[in-house]
């Protein structure tokens, strides 16, 4: 079986290339693939320094640090890899990845993190925090969606079998795609992060200060409650709103290295998070430090945090994006956070664990292919059978 996997960009190590690493570790031999590729040398060591095979976007002026905006030439660069060396592609997709050219001896496996969210059901929310919901460049934008959605949706076709991140993916996929899907969580390094029952008088936020993320939201929150404590760590395009925002009892950290960050997730009395995910990796690793998570009741937290009134609660939601919200969440924790276990939080944490996904995703893998190769070589025999079978006389 030999494979190849495909991701649309390399530039960083976050969620989605933490899932490429893990089928790595499934299949050493297999050989990258990507839109671009700029990781630091230093930060390689995830792809055990592997070659990765790259489209024209590349080379492109500036592309180095603009290639987003060459998105209107991505789903003509995916196209052009040649997988016709490949028993199995797996694409890693969260935009055009999934749009590789595959023939009809082979399979090919989408790992869809999500359709593309500017492209569907957050467009309008893109325009808007884009400044392009109006203007001349504001409909050049909307027409090149448009054309996005169309390459999208046609590309679809040429997936054997679609895998989403969470039940909120699977649900996305079939809307968008009309497509069924399985379902494989994606690895969380839950070993990494360390129990701990001693809790202190603080909750923590953590995660990039991007509009979806609603950090702005969590804090306006804390700034109405004075006698309780808020630490922040993360940096980025919001972080000048956030500062304004913030009041005495916030502390703003900035961007912190992976052992301040557990270090601050273990003390934490609650884990605060505000975005709609599509998963949401970071509410699972408070629940491994032993730390319940009040979070937006949407997206992939509501597969990833047991509220209180189930079985071994591990958190609670609030079901509006407003501060206020947030403050009754937080109220309404303070009344009842003897009812959450901490061992409970790290007990279903673990079952998101990279060894996990790893079995699941192998299995997968392996018994599609044996299916798809078993329906190639019953295809043979048939056309053997009609060739040497005769009609009696």
């Amino acid at each position: 079986m030999k494979v190849a996997i495909v991701h649309e960009w390399f530039s960083s190590y976050a969620g989605s290339e933490k899932v490429v690493e893990q089928i790595l570790r499934c299949y050493p031999e297999a050989d990258l693939f990507a839109v671009c590729d700029f990781l630091k040398p230093k930060d390689r060591d995830f792809l055990n320094n592997k070659k990765i095979n790259t489209t024209f976007i590349q080379h492109l002026p500036f592309a180095a640090k603009k290639f987003q905006s060459y998105l209107p030439l991505m789903p003509l660069a995916i196209e052009q890899l040649d997988m016709s060396a490949y028993d199995v592609v797996i694409s890693s997709s969260h935009a055009v990845s999934k749009g590789v050219i595959t023939g009809p001896d082979q399979i090919h496996i989408s790992y869809v993190h999500s359709p593309i969210r500017y492209a569907w059901d957050f467009q309008h929310q893109y325009l808007r925090e884009s400044g392009l919901n109006k203007g001349i460049k504001g409909w050049l934008a909307k027409y090149l969606l448009h054309k996005i959605r169309i390459w999208d949706y046609r590309t679809a076709a040429g997936v054997n079998h679609f895998i989403g991140n969470s039940q909120f993916i699977v649900r996305r996929i079939n809307k968008v795609y009309g497509r069924q899907a399985n379902v494989i969580y994606p690895p969380v390094n839950t070993d990494k992060f360390e129990f701990s029952e001693n809790k202190e008088d603080f909750y923590l936020a953590a995660c990039r200060m991007v509009p979806y993320k609603r950090v702005d939201l969590i804090v306006s929150a804390f700034a109405k409650m004075p006698d309780k404590k808020l630490v922040v760590i993360g940096d980025g395009s919001e972080m000048e709103k956030i500062k304004q925002l913030a009041t005495d009892n916030i502390t703003l950290l900035g961007y912190q290295d992976d052992a301040a960050l557990v270090d601050y997730m273990k003390r934490a009395k609650a884990y605060v998070f505000a975005a709609e995910e599509d998963f949401g990796i970071s509410p699972v690793e408070a629940q491994a430090s032993g730390t319940p998570v009040i979070t937006y009741g949407k997206g992939g937290c509501l597969e990833t945090v047991i509220p209180l009134g189930s079985e071994k609660p591990t958190g609670l939601f609030f079901f509006e994006q407003t501060a206020d919200a947030i403050c009754d969440a937080v109220n309404d924790f303070e009344k009842h956070h003897s009812d959450i276990n901490s061992h409970d939080c790290r007990e279903h944490a673990l079952t998101f664990s990279e060894q996990r996904f790893r079995n699941e995703m192998s299995s997968f893998v392996e018994n599609a292919w044996m299916q798809f190769s078993e329906s190639l070589i019953n295809t043979q025999i048939e056309k053997l059978q009609k060739k040497y079978t005769h009609p009696r006389t």
